[in-house]
């Protein structure tokens, strides 16, 4: 289980722009690598237009935001453009970066159960340390947990 204070683990990720992005790369900056379950639905909708709506303070403060489900880089594309979302989405598709954070969970729903995203959110500093771990995050009040989390 990952904790704070403790190096994140590394990844390389495919981009909804096609190209890949990996942890180290960003070293430097904070980022804010938040996971939630599946694009163009109400509560990851919710979370990811929050953010975008407070864009100016995350720019403000030198963050990078990477917003990371099992969906594919077609699906974030197109959930990026029909809200306009000014950050980064990351596929997920084989769900081993949220394996690696723990965030790859049993949940249930309706009696029955599966395995899927636990909303959560980490904060990593500059030096690729976790800062800050933010589990089962609310959606319509994660932009601001998260900038009150942030250097």
């Amino acid at each position: 289980m990952i904790e704070e204070g403790t190096a994140a683990p590394t990844f390389t990720l495919e981009t909804d722009g096609g190209d890949s992005v990996s942890l180290e790369s960003l070293r430097g900056k904070p980022v804010v690598l938040y996971f939630y379950p599946r694009d163009d639905t109400p509560g990851c909708t919710t979370q990811a237009c929050g953010i975008r709506d407070a864009w100016r303070e995350f720019e403000a403060r030198g963050a990078i935001v990477l917003g990371v489900s099992p969906d594919s880089a077609t699906s974030h594309v197109k959930f990026r453009e029909k809200y306009g979302l000014p950050f980064t989405l990351l596929a997920d598709e084989d769900h081993s970066v949220a394996e690696a954070y723990g965030v790859w969970v049993e949940k249930s729903m309706a009696g029955k159960t599966y395995m899927g995203i636990e909303r959560s959110t980490f904060v990593i500093d500059a030096d690729g340390n976790v800062a800050k771990i933010m589990r089962r995050v609310k959606p319509d009040t994660h932009a601001d947990d998260v900038l009150a989390a942030l250097p």
